[in-house]
């Protein structure tokens, strides 16, 4: 069988939904989450599934395999372990999706890490997170969208954060490759769709996920995040994300106040830039005497 052959069900972006909030059911689609053994991916998994989707879950670690048999019948999801920042791990993942499911109507790149801190060390700081938040994006993208355009049919969802649209303090990287996360998903949306597919982009502050305490305990990094939202549950941010894309909605905004930030920044850009390297000094001297407070009851 051609692989093109497997992907003959009905758009999402061929069915009621215009991006005018009219609904658009999430039944009977063939779903790839990437980064789904825990946090938002394992929460969209759970929310997709509700929803009446069947599901691959795929991570590089193997408690992926333990996330899908929690979340349904073995009809309903299967596990998939791998990397899916490389393209052999990718085009195998469709490869195995094709083969459980049928094929491929809508694709969630889930995974992300937060790289290193500052400017990082090394070009091989930089090429793990460009990898992973971004060219996974893009890689599965090249394998997914011929077959969508000859289906008229397909969904390409990237969770990148609010750092894409704002910054991240503390982190050069994480702050470039979810901004190209963000632009890369725009061009998407806007280029395909008249093929019939659609493109979204999902893009919280805050949520109480590994990655977020990832960004160091109590540093000046965690404080940008937690101070500026209330930290969501990953089902919180999941059954937004999942609204939002059955209405064909591009940018997902789980916490509101986003957007307020962004028109802010986009407003007065120099205005919002001395602002943040503000409040980014304020937090460094913060977390220093937090520091000195603590070497010294240590002592």
């Amino acid at each position: 069988m051609n692989a093109h052959e497997y992907n003959t069900a009905p758009s999402i972006g061929n069915t009621t939904a215009s991006g005018d909030g009219v609904k658009n059911p999430i039944t009977d689609k063939r779903v790839i989450v990437t980064g789904g053994a825990g946090g938002i991916g394992a929460a969209l998994a759970t929310e997709l599934i509700a929803r009446g989707a069947r599901v691959v879950l795929a991570d590089l670690s193997p408690a992926v395999t333990d996330t899908a048999v929690g979340l349904g019948s073995p009809a309903a999801v299967h596990a998939w372990v791998g990397d899916v920042s490389s393209v052999d791990g990718i085009d195998d993942l469709i490869a195995f999706t094709d083969d459980r499911l049928g094929g491929v109507d809508m694709y969630f790149a889930n995974a992300g890490i937060i790289g290193p801190a500052g400017l990082g060390d090394s070009d091989g700081d930089w090429d793990a997170i460009i990898d992973v938040n971004l060219r996974a994006h893009i890689r599965a993208a090249q394998a997914l969208i011929p077959r969508w355009q000859e289906a008229g049919a397909g969904y390409f969802v990237a969770t990148a954060s609010a750092a894409g649209l704002l910054t991240q303090i503390g982190s050069a990287a994480y702050s470039v490759t979810k901004h190209a996360s963000v632009g890369f998903a725009e061009w998407l949306s806007l280029t395909y769709r008249e093929d019939g597919i659609r493109a979204s982009v999902i893009a919280p502050m805050g949520v109480d996920t590994d990655l977020l305490r990832a960004s160091g305990a109590d540093g000046p990094a965690q404080a940008a995040v937690t101070e500026a939202g209330t930290v969501l549950t990953p089902a919180a941010v999941a059954d937004v994300a999942l609204d939002a894309v059955e209405a064909e909605q591009f940018l997902i905004l789980p916490h509101p106040e986003v957007l307020d930030m962004y028109r802010m920044k986009g407003s007065d850009y120099d205005r919002w830039l001395k602002g943040m390297s503000r409040y980014q000094n304020r937090l460094n001297e913060a977390n220093r005497l937090k520091e000195e407070t603590t070497h010294a009851g240590n002592d």
